[in-house]
C-alpha cells in the first residue's frame, strides 16, 4: 500500500486513520482517487481535500467505528463500496463481537483497496443474487452456546464465510499450528477466498481455462473426494517445487487460490516498498550486486518478471530483519519457476480483463454473460 498524507499539513496518515495526528482534522478514504482525504465539514456532509468537485458522507459502518470511507453524496447507497458487500454481520450489541468484526472489516477493506486498483469486477448480491460478492461474518454456534454446525471459512457461489473466531490471536495461532501453516492471518483469509470468488468470474467461462488445467490440473476432478485425501495423506514430500503452499497440492481450485493470495501478497507490498523508494544491495563477499531499486507502481505493471526480480530480494531482506527480531521469517515461501509460471497466469488474466474493457468492466455486462453461462454449467461450490 502507498503512502498516504494528510493534504492540509502533509502530515503522513495510515489507511485506517480517522483523525490527522497533526492538524486534527478529520480524515477519510475516496476510493474513486484511491486517497485518503483531509476533510472540512459542510453542513451535513464533507469536502474532500483529495477530491474538490464532489461532496461526501462516510459510509453508515462508521458509527460502528468499523470503516472511514466515504460515499458520494449523491449516491442512493449507505453503505461504501466495500461494506456494500456484507450480507451478514455478528450481533453488534456485542462487545467482544463488535472488537473482532471491526478487526475483520479493516483486513477486507485493506483486501478492496487491492481489487480497486486492480480495476477487478465486483458485484454486489443485489446486482447478481446468484453468484454475486458477498460477506457473511458469522459467530460459532458452540461460542454462543446455541446448537448448529462449526462455522468454516470459506467460499461458495460468491459467498464468502468467516468464522469470526478467526480475528482472535490467540484462536487463530491455535489453527495455524494445528493445520501445519506457514502462514494465517485476516488478510490472508480474505485474499484466499477472493481468489474462488474470481476464479469463477475471470476463468471458469474463459478459453484460458485450458492454460489453467495445464499449469493447475484439471479441476473437474471431485472436490470433496481430493480434499479427504489430503486430510488423510497431506502433501507430497517435494510441494515445493510445484505449489506454492502445502494446501495449494490439495485441488486445481485451492492451488489457483493461493496463488491468486501470493499474488496481491506480492502486488501491494511491492507498492509499499516502493512507498519507501527500497534500494536492496546485500553485502556479499563473494560478489558485488548491482542495487535493486524499488520505484514503480506495481499495480500498473504489465511486467511480472519486474515484479519477480524485486520480490525475491525483498523478501530476503525482510526475512533478514523480522529473524533479528526474533520472530520467524515474514514471507517462508519458496517461488519456484512453476510457481512463478502460475503467478503469471494469475497477472495476465487480471491484465486482459483490464485491457479487454479499458480498464473498467462494466457490471452489467459481466452480469448478462455469467448469468448466461450459468445457464449451462452449475457453479463450483469451492
Amino acid at each position: 500500500m502507498k503512502v498516504f498524507q494528510c493534504q492540509a499539513c502533509d502530515q503522513p496518515v495510515s489507511f485506517e486513520s480517522t483523525e490527522c495526528d497533526s492538524c486534527q482534522r478529520r480524515l477519510g478514504y475516496v476510493c474513486q482517487s484511491h486517497e485518503m482525504s483531509a476533510l472540512e465539514p459542510s453542513g451535513s456532509v464533507w469536502h474532500a481535500y483529495a477530491d474538490p468537485a464532489q461532496k461526501y458522507r462516510f459510509c453508515a459502518n462508521a458509527d460502528y467505528h468499523a470503516c472511514n470511507w466515504l460515499v458520494p453524496e449523491d449516491s442512493a447507497d449507505r453503505y461504501c463500496t466495500s461494506c456494500r458487500h456484507n450480507r451478514v454481520v455478528p450481533d453488534l450489541t456485542l462487545d467482544w463481537n463488535l472488537t473482532r468484526w471491526r478487526q475483520i472489516e479493516a483486513a477486507k477493506h485493506r483486501l478492496f483497496y487491492s481489487l480497486l486498483r486492480l480495476d477487478l469486477p465486483l458485484m454486489t448480491r443485489e446486482e447478481n443474487p446468484a453468484t454475486g460478492l458477498a460477506f457473511d461474518f458469522l459467530v460459532d454456534p458452540a461460542e454462543s452456546y446455541s446448537v448448529g454446525p462449526p462455522v468454516l471459512t470459506g467460499h461458495r457461489s460468491g459467498l464468502i464465510t468467516l468464522n469470526i473466531a478467526e480475528a482472535d490471536d490467540v484462536e487463530r495461532e491455535r489453527r495455524r499450528m494445528l493445520f501445519g501453516e506457514y502462514y494465517r492471518t485476516l488478510l490472508g483469509h480474505f485474499r484466499h477466498e477472493i481468489g474462488h470468488y474470481f476464479w469463477n468470474v475471470l476463468v471458469r467461462y474463459d478459453p484460458s481455462i485450458w492454460a489453467f488445467r495445464d499449469l493447475f490440473g484439471d479441476e473437474r476432478a471431485s472436490y470433496g473426494m481430493a480434499l479427504q485425501r489430503y486430510y488423510a495423506q497431506g502433501a507430497p514430500p517435494d510441494w515445493q517445487e510445484s505449489y506454492v503452499s502445502a494446501y495449494a497440492t490439495s485441488h486445481p481450485w485451492e492451488d489457483f487460490a493461493e496463488t491468486w493470495a501470493h499474488y496481491l501478497h506480492i502486488v501491494d507490498t511491492v507498492e509499499t516498498a516502493s512507498a519507501f523508494e527500497l534500494h536492496l544491495r546485500p553485502r556479499l563477499r563473494s560478489s558485488a550486486p548491482e542495487a535493486v531499486v524499488i520505484d514503480f507502481d506495481p499495480y500498473q505493471s504489465p511486467d511480472l518478471d519486474r515484479l519477480v526480480s524485486v520480490w525475491l530480494p525483498l523478501t530476503y531482506a525482510v526475512n533478514s530483519l523480522s529473524r533479528s527480531m526474533g520472530q520467524p521469517a515474514l514471507y517462508p515461501f519458496k517461488l519456484t519457476p512453476a510457481v512463478i509460471a502460475k503467478l503469471a497466469f494469475v497477472h495476465d488474466r487480471v491484465d486482459a480483463v483490464r485491457s479487454a474493457t479499458g480498464h473498467q468492466v462494466d457490471s452489467d455486462v459481466l452480469k448478462a454473460v455469467i448469468t448466461g453461462l450459468r445457464q449451462r454449467v452449475a457453479p463450483p461450490n469451492v
